[in-house]
């Protein structure tokens, strides 16, 4: 498969456009709502043994 300089030139430029986006909107000072600081507060007083493993769930979903 052969590509020109130019089609090259071209991906790299909308691949830094992508990466600067990506990199400022990782800057961003994102905070958390109140609903989902509840739900991971509630998340983390669950017990690990009230946790579903995953494999079961999976095997549980293909045999119905």
């Amino acid at each position: 498969m052969a590509i020109s300089i130019e089609t090259l030139h071209q991906e790299l430029l909308e691949m830094k456009i992508d990466i600067e986006f990506i990199k400022n909107t990782l800057k961003e000072d994102y905070e958390l709502s109140d609903h989902a600081k509840k739900e991971l507060k509630e998340t983390r007083q669950t017990p690990e043994s009230e946790y579903v493993d995953l494999n079961n769930l999976q095997n549980a979903s293909k045999s119905s």
